[in-house]
């Protein structure tokens, strides 16, 4: 318990510190934290060490600078000259590697760098030290209530294959409670947000908890695919960085896209 309770701590810390700091120090952060994801995903088919995983290693960096930039034109660009390389690699190596391989390193690419970027490209918004924290509200707080709610009347199993603890109940149950959140957080920040009424707030807390289950299990999904209990055992008492932010990393474009349409739409 005392474990899980400095894990628990430490990536609060580290999480708020990302989220309140913006600019270079999230970008390095999440630089970090996106490599060491990369790294937890190959280590699974030991390709951590290969020449395959030290091109995702090296274009998360060139990926972030850009992000960090505001350049988001050049990261389709990035993304393809990166699988250029990966591709060149497999035929220098061949047979050394197979196809499947490149697949599985593209994926870890996307996955991971990719879609956490998100978080620093809300950061990045005008108003982003604020909207930023939704990302906690429909990933973190949907968990708290889902679990309060699946412990209290939980009956029907929402993936009984991949994760049996959760319910329908729990499922509807986190919604609610993200809508309920977000909608507080936006009436307590009314003119730090770029919302024209409160409830945008309690929408987007709400329609991002909604999938953030998905990234949940895929993350679960995959571990039992591979017969792992945890990505690694960075993080004490709870695994690894892909443990801990599947659901954060899943709804990062979400929330990012969310706030565009919002904005021009309101």
């Amino acid at each position: 318990m005392k474990e899980r309770i400095f894990g628990g701590f430490f990536v609060a810390l580290i999480t708020v510190i990302a989220l309140l700091s913006g600019g270079i120090v999230t970008a390095c952060i999440l630089t970090v934290v996106s490599i060491v994801g990369i790294w937890e995903y190959l280590r699974i088919y030991s390709m951590e060490k290969t020449s395959f995983a030290f091109v995702n290693y090296i274009f998360t960096v060139i990926y972030y600078v850009f992000v960090y930039l505001k350049r988001y034109d050049f990261l389709f660009p990035i993304c393809i000259v990166a699988l250029m390389i990966l591709l060149a690699i497999y035929v220098f190596h061949f047979p050394k590697y197979k196809d499947n391989d490149v697949a599985k390193v593209l994926f870890a690419f996307i996955y991971v760098t990719v879609m956490m970027s998100f978080i620093l490209m809300i950061r990045n918004m005008e108003t982003g030290l604020y909207l930023a924290f939704y990302l906690l509200i429909a990933s973190w707080g949907n968990d708290v209530c889902a679990y309060l709610v699946g412990r209290a009347i939980g009956k029907h199993k929402l993936s009984p294959k991949v994760s049996p603890n959760k319910s329908v109940e729990g499922f509807v149950g986190g919604i609610a409670g993200a809508f309920a959140i977000g909608l507080l957080y936006a009436m307590a920040f009314t003119e730090m947000l770029p919302f024209t009424s409160a409830l945008w707030g309690g929408a987007v807390a709400a329609i991002a908890a909604m999938p953030s289950v998905i990234g949940d299990l895929a993350a679960s999904a995959i571990k039992r695919n591979n017969d792992i209990k945890d990505y690694s055992h960075l993080i004490p008492g709870h695994g690894g960085i892909l443990d801990r932010f599947d659901s954060v990393i899943y709804i990062a474009p979400i929330i990012y896209w969310l706030v565009e349409i919002i904005s021009n739409i309101q």
